[in-house]
């Protein structure tokens, strides 16, 4: 019950500041509204839990309306207090995510727009063979130029950049974006970052990065993911709050390097993943932050790491390559310490504990890439009948593969979202996100351990922001890439079906 209401607590939380950071820039919608509507379902569940107890479960159809009627009322109240119409949303919006890379917003111009009496520059930057200019639409941050593409997006985007640059400089950055008719648009958006960007100081980049406080968060988590690997391993650790038994206990080596197989397979998975988001960015000559952690006493020890993206990501190639790159790169280190972690791990029976999330005793075919590696690590010692007892490194290992899971979840603002927006442009993004999240929140109504991880993904705003050119698509290289990272997610998030079992003889 205690760790009912500590979850609730750390999503109300988590929940304020995505809607903080995400939406209080395009809506005038009170924050606080926004977030007491998405945590209406959640509120719910508590205050049952509170009447009735936790071993009663809630009707399903009170769960459904809740959130059907929380998602309705959140969408009216935004829509109701947007600041522009989406199509002409010209600027970068925040992110608020776990373990994938954000980009900040731009700051309020310090230049001035472009004024009408500049028109006819304008326009000539516009050729009528690649981009036939129908309207300008002149707002307070952003001009939006409509008409009709003659030529390739990619060509045109190019040839018009370097006009526009020829003509104003440096002054603005050129947004490509497709309309809700489908008709691709460009907008103008004061580029307040030209300076930093074209002059930046090593003491500047320090400020940037700050790989002081990115080393200080790194040993905070090795800290505490230690604490949490030692409880793993078997020891119990008096309370936080009991300073001097606490001490004592870890004053003993032995102890602390229990520890330390989980913390630094679990760390070496989340920093992997995140140095694939960064040095990817820095390769497009993206300004990025270096890796952070976020270290929690209990738990898991980390609610993970991210990075920023503090400039626009150029194109959907470029937002394809930093998305992929950490779920890739994660995954790759995650399979070899995994298959270690189970070949060194425990085979006992299956019983009434056995649960996905329990590692004491973990059922293998709740996953169909678990299932297959654990064959792979142990063989005929893995019957139709047993369960897991995980080494802390096949934890760790397992850990990984949710992370990599949620991650390439194609909703909103995750490495997946980015994924599908690359591949298919952002509205249809916006419809495989919301699908995927029902799809999720049906799977969870089968497997309730998928609940929470449903509810965190609904609260989760679809919208993605834009590339700078948001209209080329990706080569067929990519989208194949894309479509593996799909295939990825599902084997690792669906049960092992019959006929693959028997034929594993698990």
């Amino acid at each position: 019950m205690a760790f009912w209401f500590l979850f609730i607590l750390l999503l109300g939380l988590a929940t304020y500041l995505m809607v903080q950071h995400s939406v209080a820039q395009i809506t005038r919608t009170p924050v606080w509204l926004l977030w007491l509507v998405l945590m209406a379902p959640a509120l719910l569940l508590s205050g049952w839990t509170l009447m009735y107890g936790p071993k009663q479960a809630p009707p399903p159809a009170l769960i459904l309306w809740s959130i059907f009627v929380s998602t309705v009322l959140y969408w009216t109240l935004f829509q109701w207090g947007r600041r522009v119409p989406r199509d002409t949303q010209a600027q970068p919006q925040p992110q608020a995510l776990q373990s994938q890379p954000t980009i900040q917003p731009i700051a309020e111009p310090i230049v001035r727009p472009i004024e009408p009496t500049e028109e006819t520059q304008l326009r000539n930057c516009f050729p009528w063979s690649v981009y036939y200019v129908q309207n300008i639409e002149y707002r307070p941050q952003a001009v939006i130029c409509r008409g009709q593409l003659r030529t390739k997006a990619s060509n045109a985007y190019q040839q018009i950049k370097t006009n526009i640059e020829a003509q104003f400089g440096d002054r603005f950055l050129l947004i490509f974006q497709e309309g809700m008719d489908s008709k691709p648009f460009f907008v103008l958006v004061p580029n307040t970052q030209a300076a930093k960007q074209t002059n930046t100081s090593r003491r500047e980049q320090e400020r940037l990065t700050r790989p002081g406080l990115a080393l200080l968060l790194l040993a905070a988590t090795l800290v505490t993911t230690t604490l949490v690997g030692i409880e793993i391993a078997g020891v119990t650790l008096p309370p936080l709050w009991q300073i001097g038994s606490l001490f004592k206990v870890l004053s003993n080596p032995d102890v602390l390097f229990k520890g330390l197989p989980y913390a630094l397979g679990l760390m070496t998975i989340l920093g992997i993943h995140e140095l694939g988001h960064y040095l990817t960015a820095k390769f497009y000559k993206i300004r990025s932050t270096l890796p952070y952690f976020i270290p929690i006493p209990f738990f898991l020890g980390t609610f993970g790491a991210f990075i920023q993206m503090r400039s626009p990501i150029p194109n959907r190639k470029a937002l394809f390559d930093i998305s992929i790159a950490g779920p890739i790169a994660g995954f790759v280190v995650t399979v070899p310490l995994l298959i270690w972690g189970l070949a060194h791990s425990d085979v006992v029976s299956i019983t009434e504990k056995t649960q996905l999330l329990n590692p004491d005793a973990l059922n293998p075919k709740y996953s169909i890439l678990l299932a297959v590696l654990s064959k792979l690590a142990l063989g005929s010692q893995l019957t139709a009948k047993s369960a897991l007892d995980l080494h802390p490194v096949a934890v760790a290992g397992f850990l990984g593969l949710i992370v990599t899971a949620l991650n390439l979840m194609p909703v909103g603002q995750l490495d997946g979202g980015h994924i599908v927006h690359a591949m298919f442009g952002q509205r249809t993004a916006i419809v495989i996100g919301q699908i995927a999240r029902l799809l999720l929140l049906l799977l969870a109504f089968v497997r309730e351990e998928f609940l929470v991880w449903a509810i965190i993904l609904l609260f989760m705003p679809l919208i993605d922001e834009p590339a700078l050119n948001d209209v080329t698509e990706l080569d067929n290289q990519r989208d194949i890439w894309g479509l593996l990272a799909m295939a990825l997610l599902i084997v690792i998030i669906l049960p092992l079906p019959q006929a693959i079992a028997n034929f594993l003889q698990i």
